[in-house]
């Protein structure tokens, strides 16, 4: 069975945001790192060397592969800040089109700059997919 090589580590994120280079992208991750900090209350650490995560879950699949990962998190890639909402899209259609310009991949969110999208909705988006994770993986609020 394949490691997972994405674990979380003790890497600095403020190193990280800090080294954005471009000043919209940077201030637009400091924004997103406040909402998922709400919704998770726990803080911001590495997961690998390029992405911040919020609290953590354990999951095991029916396939027998198991292993601890973020409960949120986000990146900011050359083209595009990624957005990890670990319980998928498909129950928030009505949030997804509310949101603005954006694309999805199986749980990436895709967005150049918050000021494409409605910053609100992003965090209701957050919010229910913690939610909806810790239900599912019986984390509660604490972990």
């Amino acid at each position: 069975m394949a490691v997972l090589k994405t674990k979380k580590n003790t890497a600095s994120v403020t190193k990280f945001i800090n080294a954005i280079e471009d000043k919209q992208r940077r201030a637009d991750a400091r924004k997103i790192m406040v909402m998922m900090r709400a919704a998770t209350g726990k803080r911001a650490a590495m997961w690998g060397t390029s992405i911040v995560g919020f609290g953590s879950y354990r999951y095991r699949y029916a396939s027998g592969r198991e292993g601890n990962w973020m409960l949120v998190g986000f990146s900011s890639r050359k083209q595009n800040l990624a957005v990890y909402i670990m319980s998928g899209f498909s129950q928030f259609d009505t949030l997804l089109k509310k949101l603005g310009k954006h694309k999805t991949g199986r749980s990436c969110l895709y967005i150049n700059r918050l000021e494409d999208i409605d910053a609100k909705v992003l965090q209701e988006l957050i919010r229910c997919s913690v939610d909806y994770i810790r239900k599912k993986y019986s984390t509660g609020p604490a972990k």
